[in-house]
């Protein structure tokens, strides 16, 4: 990222009179709409999400400024060069022109050097990804994440300007229907005007120009995010291995009287997926991993407890007034009943369900109390342990249907040409997932890589 006392002069030039109103209209392009539909004053951004995202946001529309041309055809970077370049160096020069030329498009970002570069694939005009020379940044980016920015080539290197917004996959998709939407008005106003045929159109060259026009795009849909996030918070999203939304929930069954417990532990343990732990506790345990849904976007995924070096979806207690079985979503409540109910009925009542939030229970007075901690196994231990079974639950998932490749499985999505371009977009928005975890997580380190070899997808893993 280029230092901004590159641009300190540029600065300065901005608060000349010739300046002020142009400025403002853009601004108002940028911040006007989202600020419209969050009822808020433009004026009222900056404490509403905050000084540092403030900060990235001018900088995003001061760098829109420098590509301007005017109604009388001035520009401000030339304005400026014309009458101040004396005062500026040969590489702030060359950075300047660069930004006078640029577009703020969407990248992917992979390949990660800390203190050193990234790459980054142009999301909206395609082509090759291209290396990056970076410092600061490369210390929060993470593989496969996506950022609008400016990416400018000065001398033998590109680096990337100042103004970087950081997009969930969902919000780069947002993003990417809007550059589709306005790429067909503009082309539409150019046969109109000139009576081109697609044929007269360079495709770089147009998606180039249309970017040009086009940076409100990135900040009005991150705003939009933004405002909405800081005006109305909600809890971080946390969703389980099989992609359901956390809520700790318990069945509760009345047993019968009299009831013939010996009967009753019998009937439990000949059901297969339920494995006895000790006298009145069974893990459930599924023979083979049942078909996941998509995380719900930005979620983090919480991992059950573990028995042995299995995974275990929930556990069943028995005492001597009820059997309680216990999970962390009401979907995995409802499989565990199919499995429980046709064996267990003689013997228990109607049950009672009882459901609470991550959020709720957080909340909750007790919800502290008589807790012990989920794991006394030595770190290198449990790590070892939770990433073997990431990787049979991953290896699970290769065959079962997915709901986001259009319910067909992996396997059979890596043998089309459109099965795989969303099989490719459903791997990385697992492993962004994985990486944004805590850094020392087991999960944040799993290397999926093997996934990709097992597809046959490897080309794509860029």
């Amino acid at each position: 990222m280029a230092s901004a006392n590159a641009l300190q002069g540029l600065m300065k030039w901005l608060s000349r009179d010739e300046w002020r109103e142009p400025f403002d209209d853009l601004i108002e392009r940028h911040l006007g709409p989202a600020c419209e539909r969050a009822g808020i004053a433009r004026d009222q951004v900056a404490d509403a999400i905050g000084g540092e995202h403030a900060g990235v946001l001018w900088g995003c529309l001061f760098e829109d400024f420098l590509t301007c041309d005017l109604d009388d055809d001035s520009n401000i970077v030339d304005d400026y060069l014309k009458r101040r370049s004396w005062k500026e160096s040969v590489p702030n020069k060359r950075y300047m022109m660069a930004l006078r030329a640029s577009v703020m498009s969407l990248y992917e970002v992979s390949d990660v050097v800390r203190n050193e570069s990234f790459l980054a694939r142009d999301l909206l005009r395609g082509g090759e990804a291209v290396r990056v020379s970076e410092k600061s940044a490369t210390h929060s980016l993470k593989q496969w994440d996506r950022i609008a920015a400016r990416i400018v080539r000065v001398g033998p290197k590109f680096e990337m300007a100042g103004g970087v917004l950081a997009f969930t996959h969902e919000l780069g998709d947002v993003v990417s229907e809007g550059f589709a939407v306005l790429k067909k008005e503009m082309l539409s106003d150019l046969r109109k005007s000139a009576r081109h045929d697609d044929a007269d159109v360079d495709p770089i060259v147009f998606d180039t120009e249309v970017l040009r026009h086009s940076a409100f795009l990135f900040t009005n849909v991150w705003l939009d995010d933004a405002l909405q996030r800081a005006l109305d918070p909600k809890p971080p999203k946390l969703c389980n291995s099989d992609g359901d939304e956390i809520a700790f929930t318990t069945v509760r069954y009345p047993l019968k009287q009299p009831c013939d417990r010996e009967a009753l532990e019998c009937a439990l343990t000949a059901i297969p997926e339920f494995h006895r732990a000790r006298d009145d506790l069974w893990n459930w345990i599924p023979i083979t991993p049942p078909a996941t849904g998509k995380p719900p976007e930005g979620a983090q995924i919480v991992l059950s407890t573990f028995n042995g070096d299995s995974v275990s979806m929930g556990s069943v207690d028995l005492d001597a007034k009820s059997l309680k079985l216990e999970v962390n979503s009401p979907q995995r409540a409802q499989r565990g009943r199919t499995l429980l109910e046709p064996v267990i009925g003689p013997f228990v009542g109607e049950p009672i369900v009882e459901s609470k939030s991550a959020a709720e229970l957080m909340a909750s007075p007790s919800a502290d109390e008589g807790r012990t901690p989920s794991s006394r196994l030595p770190p290198d231990e449990e790590r070892a342990i939770i990433q073997e079974a990431l990787e049979r639950h991953y290896r699970g998932l290769l065959d079962k249907p997915v709901p986001m490749l259009g319910n067909v499985s992996p396997r059979k999505a890596a043998r089309t040409k459109k099965g795989r371009e969303k099989l490719v977009g459903w791997l990385k928005l697992i492993e962004n997932s994985n990486v944004r975890q805590e850094a020392d997580s087991p999960i944040a380190s799993y290397d999926m890589s093997w996934m990709w070899d097992e597809l046959g997808i490897t080309d794509f893993r860029r």
